[in-house]
């Protein structure tokens, strides 16, 4: 006898009414039976976490059961009143406040859902317990509402004449007409005389919605859960869900999506994602598929040709050089942007084929896509900003013009200025300092500093220092060089830099003392040694001095041997 057949015994022999209150149930309870069904939840380990009982409530296999009995469950299977097996495909919703929850099981043959009551129940009416049962002739428990309670959304909770167990949990309180009421609950007080029931209104309303990826009770329960059945919230739910789930968990859904929304162009698009993501050769030809289909059922051909273009454009940007698969490539991409333009001149599908055009090299091109851009409403700090960038790549361009572009990419923001404004800030910054326009570049530089709160590296210092040194701003040169060393006081580099800066100024003292501190740091940079030297040799000390030019020489420095052949005497 197999582990699952012993439990089901085990559970059936289980059944005899601990109150003694057992009776026949009406006629209508031959057929109701068949609804009632044992569930068996698994852990991770493949071993039984649960048992316990639930009911259909529509001919689909969608059924209720308690919530506690599947918190931690990895997969679960349901046992009917015929002896037969099914699995727990997906949740469709859970409350653990009111410990209940929805999900479906494969299909049966035919399955007999119970029928809901059209009127709640009230104080005083005849009900019956209907258990779980693998017999033709069933017997239950009868009794009455003690009190009816309202628990908000058209939802009730019933208090029972019925002494229930832990046996009867997730069993249905019926009416005399045979109609279904609500699901006994779990009681806390085993010795409490009184029974009670959460109105299965309230289960059937659970639901997948938007939000639920992030769900506490859903996250608790390891199986996979269902899709909303309003399809916009049913794209939030994928969006939500795409983060948290591996490749084969996300397909699952996917495919579930695509099985309920087959006209949806969406599902298409996204799985094709997936399937490059996945990579290898079937999956590839999956995507190809997929992407074959997105572009049938869209309503809108240019945007499928985008959306085309833009997962061959990412793929081919992430191979870093490798070699494509089949036709993802370049050249495709930019087919399927074109046709898309065609269609359709966005300015979003411009953007697209500008940066297409800039990963082949073709700057001209790219150009000439991002200046259609800045002439749409979607013009924007970061299309100048790609405008301006392309443009310092075209052979024979002035860098004035890709200032000119970076001037409009700033003046899409308001001074004072924020971090948003900073990155396009430093460009025109480097900008200016790369064509000579000195003191306007550092007027950037500090600009981005303000933008930054003051939250910059000691790098940023280093590079306004220098900006500032070409255009004689010797103090301020000197204080910037001076952060820069505080911040990264293990920065040789920075050292001689200082050192640099009070060579320039005259200031061989505080050279000496910047250069020796460089050395410490790295006793093989000729440079220091060279430097070092000649600011000995300025403070009189052309012995030392000229021991340093010839250290410097020993290690490489090409400048040292005329400084020795010009001081030596």
């Amino acid at each position: 006898m197999n582990k699952t057949k012993k439990i089901i015994l085990l559970f059936t022999c289980g059944m005899a009414l601990h109150t003694g209150a057992a009776q026949e149930l009406p006629k209508w309870a031959d057929k109701a039976r068949k609804a009632v069904f044992s569930v068996i939840t698994y852990d991770k380990e493949n071993k039984i976490l649960n048992t316990g009982n639930g009911f259909y409530i529509n001919e689909d296999g969608t059924a209720v059961s308690d919530y506690s009995l599947f918190k931690g469950a990895e997969h679960a299977v349901v046992v009917t009143a015929e002896g037969k097996e099914l699995p727990v495909t997906y949740i469709l919703g859970a409350d653990d406040m009111y410990d209940v929850v929805k999900f479906r099981t494969a299909a049966d043959k035919k399955i007999y859902p119970l029928k809901t009551a059209s009127q709640p129940g009230a104080a005083g009416q005849n009900v019956y317990l209907l258990p779980y049962s693998t017999q033709k002739n069933i017997a239950g428990q009868s009794g009455s509402i003690i009190r009816t309670d309202t628990i908000g959304n058209g939802s009730f909770y019933y208090t029972l004449d019925i002494k229930t167990g832990d046996k009867n949990v997730s069993c249905p309180i019926m009416n005399e007409a045979g109609e279904v009421l609500g699901l006994i609950q779990k009681n806390a007080d085993k010795n409490n005389e009184s029974g009670y029931a959460i109105g299965v209104g309230y289960a059937e309303k659970l639901s997948i919605t938007a939000l639920s990826a992030n769900d506490f009770a859903l996250q608790s329960i390891g199986i996979r859960k269902g899709i909303p059945d309003d399809e916009s919230q049913a794209l939030v739910f994928l969006y939500m869900a795409s983060s948290q789930l591996d490749h084969n968990g996300y397909l699952e859904l996917l495919n579930e999506f695509i099985n309920k929304f087959p006209e949806n162009s969406e599902g298409y698009s996204r799985r094709a994602t997936l399937y490059a993501e996945m990579g290898g050769e079937e999956h590839f030809k999956q995507a190809d598929n997929d992407l074959e289909t997105m572009l049938k059922m869209a309503d809108d051909k240019a945007e499928g040709h985008y959306e085309t273009a833009k997962l061959v454009y990412n793929y081919v940007i992430s191979l870093n050089g490798k070699q494509p698969y089949a036709d993802w490539t370049l050249e495709r991409a930019l087919k399927e942007i074109n046709a898309a333009i065609e269609l359709n001149s966005l300015g979003l599908y411009s953007q697209l084929q500008g940066d297409i055009y800039f990963a082949q090299q073709k700057y001209a091109e790219a150009f000439a896509s991002y200046d259609a851009v800045n002439r749409s409403p979607l013009a924007s700090a970061a299309s100048f900003y790609s405008a301006a960038k392309t443009k310092e790549l075209i052979e024979g361009a002035e860098k004035k013009e890709a200032i000119a572009l970076m001037d409009s990419a700033v003046a899409r923001f308001i001074m004072p200025y924020g971090k948003d404004a900073a990155p396009y800030l430093y460009e025109r910054a480097r900008m200016k300092a790369e064509d000579g326009q000195y003191r306007e570049a550092v007027k950037d530089y500090n600009a981005f500093y303000d933008a930054m709160l003051g939250q910059v590296s000691a790098e940023f210092f280093v590079i306004r220092e220098q900006a500032e040194m070409q255009c004689r701003m010797y103090q301020q040169a000197i204080d910037d060089i001076n952060k820069a060393v505080g911040m990264e006081p293990g920065n040789g580099a920075y050292w001689v830099e200082k050192g640099s800066i009070h060579l320039r100024v005259n200031q061989s003292e505080e050279a000496i003392k910047a250069l020796q501190k460089a050395i410490e740091l790295n006793p093989k940079d000729g440079t220091a040694y060279r430097m070092l030297g000649y600011a000995q040799i300025l403070m009189k000390k052309n012995e030392e001095g000229i021991a340093n030019l010839e250290k410097a020489k020993e290690l490489g420095d090409t400048m040292a041997p005329g400084l020795i052949e010009k001081y030596k005497k």
